[in-house]
């Protein structure tokens, strides 16, 4: 399809301001397509996935009709998730930035109504709200939709999924007759097309297909990995291509929080994001996320709708989607604004008849990939090492740490012996990897790389029995104890006293999540942590102590205000 620049579409110079400040300068297939139409006035289905600029194409068209100077709700958004409508009213924002006096508000649950009626009465031109909070206001008359003009559903499909049909129909049917209707789903189901036909007035069906949405900017692996092993395959994929800001999607909220506390014990900036998890929570979870104070956002499919952040480097399907539709919305995250981006899917045997489905699905093939060995990560390493070594060599400035080189060679030291031991203060035992974790595919059937079955079977019970023990120890570290007791005694470990405990719905989990995420420590060094119903201890190395106090000063653990102070 010929590529339409947003120039040569009828839209006002604010709005070309607007998206050239956004680093848009080429129209999307769907933007191209549906923005003319919604213009002209006309009822539009538009069949889209995540990552197509959807929102554009039916928000530019919207902020284009609003008249400043009437103060009434004249356009009005519902998503299906509160993830979703803040980040439509934050996009809209962005677009309506150099249209003067039009305001936009979000009501969604989960959040306080004063906020919300404190918009609506002053005068919201644009609403974007979920379907319950939406009917809320209603009711309580705090939202009028006597001089609404258009109506927009934005991933009607899932809002149906999530059994709203009942408030969308009462909603669309509260609605003035005179309006405008616009609907995107990225699937047409018989519902769908129900609802289309009772609400929408001869709408024009734009469709943009699978070939259209190009994810030719992604590169697409997938890696054969036991299900035990999966965690460390993802680390070492993470390490070695050098990876800033990535998805991790699980199909479960149980193997959201597992996944997640694994990585923050390996150290890895982590956090989780599922429905179980409160509004104050997850708006904190995705505000670090997206100013990169979290680096890895583990979620499931629904938790995540709305993220749409453009910096992604990676997806990782930890587990083979449920629905294959799922994969196009988790990939469209990465590879945006004409950037590459990496999806990376962990299949086990049992998955290969899944895998084969997507790719009939998707009309694409997912290579194979290879996962890092130990000595791919400890080259890596190395590289890393010493390019940060050259990068640091500066002979002005040689002169301040001569002195402190010139008084251990006078006590005794070699400058081989001195240089050997700050490489191993700065590296640590990250080149010291466990031996026997090498190979990490599932070569239960047919690999012709390993040995013998009863070879096999030793070399698994081997490594089971030993993962196990090293689980034990790391859940007896962890664990939460009652017994009164005063800490390990560890040497070089300090006790923390927290003001939270189990009555605070606070878990160990939480605990080494936010010190680690706050203080930026890793999170294997924390210690034993002590749980009771109102308070907590928690050990951590002393060099890191002054770390700990002044990172999670101010801060929250699992959304709960946290003081934390040496223990007396």
């Amino acid at each position: 399809m010929q590529t339409v620049k947003f120039n040569e579409l009828p839209v006002s110079e604010y709005i070309l301001r607007a998206v050239e400040e956004m680093g848009w300068q080429d129209a999307s297939p769907i933007q191209s397509q549906a923005i003319p139409v919604v213009l002209s006035g006309q009822d539009v289905i538009g069949q889209a996935q995540t990552g197509t600029g959807k929102t554009a194409a039916f928000g530019i068209p919207a902020i284009e009709k609003i008249d400043v100077n009437d103060k009434s709700t004249q356009v009005l958004i519902m998503c299906p998730t509160r993830e979703l409508a803040l980040q439509v009213k934050e996009q809209m924002h962005q677009l309506s930035k150099y249209k003067k006096g039009l305001f936009v508000s979000s009501i969604y649950g989960g959040e306080s109504y004063e906020r919300q009626f404190r918009d609506l009465k002053r005068g919201a031109h644009i609403v974007v709200g979920t379907p319950g909070r939406i009917m809320d206001h209603m009711e309580r008359k705090t939202l009028d939709l006597s001089n609404l003009q258009m109506m927009i559903l934005d991933e009607a499909d899932e809002m149906l999924n999530m059994g709203f049909r009942d408030d969308i129909e009462k909603i669309l049917s509260f609605a003035p007759e005179e309006r405008q209707t616009i609907l995107f789903s990225a699937t047409m189901s018989r519902d769908i097309l129900n609802i289309t036909k009772r609400f929408q007035n001869n709408p024009e069906h734009i469709k943009v297909t699978r070939q259209e949405i190009t994810n030719d900017n992604i590169e697409q692996l997938f890696f054969n990995v036991r299900r035990d092993a999966k965690t460390e395959a993802m680390c070492r994929l993470i390490d070695v291509n050098d990876l800033k800001l990535m998805l991790v999607f699980c199909n479960t909220k149980s193997k959201v929080d597992e996944v997640t506390m694994e990585l923050q014990e390996r150290g890895y900036s982590a956090e989780a994001l599922h429905g179980d998890l409160r509004q104050g929570a997850r708006n904190q979870v995705m505000n670090k996320f997206r100013n990169g104070n979290c680096s890895i956002l583990v979620a499931t499919d629904v938790a995540a709708r709305g993220i749409d952040v453009n910096d992604v480097d990676a997806v990782f399907n930890y587990d083979v989607p449920l629905d294959l539709e799922y994969y196009v919305h988790r990939i469209g995250r990465t590879g945006r604004a004409g950037k590459k981006g990496q999806a990376f899917m962990f299949v086990s045997n049992r998955d290969k008849g899944k895998l084969r489905d997507l790719e009939r699905y998707t009309k694409v093939r997912i290579d194979e990939g290879k996962i890092p060995t130990v000595a791919d990560l400890r080259e890596i390493k190395i590289q890393q090492f010493k390019e940060q070594v050259v990068s640091n060599i500066d002979p002005d400035a040689i002169s301040a740490y001569e002195g402190i080189v010139n008084e251990l060679k006078e006590d005794g030291h070699q400058t081989e012996d001195i240089v050997t031991a700050l490489i191993k203060m700065q590296l640590g035992s990250s080149l010291q990897m466990r031996s026997g974790q090498d190979d990490l595919s599932d070569g239960r059937r047919g690999d012709r790389d390993r040995g013998p079955r009863g070879d096999r079977r030793e070399r698994g019970g081997e490594r089971r029995r030993g993962e196990r023990r090293e689980r034990g120890e790391r859940s007896e570290r962890r664990g939460s104890r009652n017994n009164g007791g005063q800490g390990s005694g560890e040497p070089g470990m300090v006790r923390l006293f927290i003001s939270l405990g189990r009555k605070d719905s606070v878990s160990p989990n939480h605990i080494v999540g936010a010190i680690a995420a706050e203080s930026r420590i890793p999170g294997r060094v924390i210690g034993q942590i002590d749980m009771y119903d109102k308070f907590s201890f928690v050990e951590v190395p002393e060099r890191d102590v002054h770390k700990v106090i002044t990172g999670m000063k101010g801060k929250t653990i699992n959304a709960r205000e946290a003081s934390i102070e040496v223990a007396k």
